[in-house]
């Protein structure tokens, strides 16, 4: 116990020394991991972009066209990401869902807009642990304890 709160204290001094050394006060992929309190990525920032990018790859597979993201609820903490929010086309409108997996629901009404998604930062990389589009309950109720996720980055109500 003794050891984890050290080494807790030492990856919070380092944080800060590595944020403060970085160019532009930004801070580095490996330095945010390391965080430990939950924060929402600037928009524009490198690591918000290699967040959202590596959502978008399996989200525009399975939607079969170009998305963005309207992100509603956004934070990081410890080399995990939470997002929630609503799939875009780049133009802003609503994606089309007819095609994908998602037309019936959308036509019988069962289908919410949005999407929720949890990331995890490996090797360097972030990486889609969970994503569900067009949700109508909350699906992300028991992800802290299931792949063992901060609680601080989901929303509280």
């Amino acid at each position: 116990m003794i050891r984890l709160l050290i080494i807790c204290v030492l990856i919070t001094i380092l944080s800060g020394a590595i944020s403060q050394a970085s160019q532009g006060g930004g801070l580095t992929r490996e330095s945010s991991a390391a965080r430990s309190a939950p924060y929402t990525p600037a928009k524009g920032s490198a690591e918000r972009k290699a967040i959202l990018d590596a959502l978008r790859v399996p989200v525009e597979k399975q939607l079969k066209q170009p998305v963005i993201f309207n992100v509603d609820h956004f934070q990081v903490m410890n080399g995990w990401a939470f997002l929630l929010g609503a799939p875009r086309r780049p133009d802003g409108g609503k994606v089309d869902y007819s095609g994908t997996v998602y037309e019936r629901a959308v036509e019988g009404g069962a289908f919410d807009d949005g999407i929720v998604a949890l990331l995890h930062l490996t090797g360097g990389k972030w990486r889609v642990v969970n994503q569900i589009i067009g949700a109508t309950d909350v699906p992300y109720l028991d992800w802290d304890r299931k792949y063992r996720a901060p609680r601080a980055i989901f929303p509280h109500d």
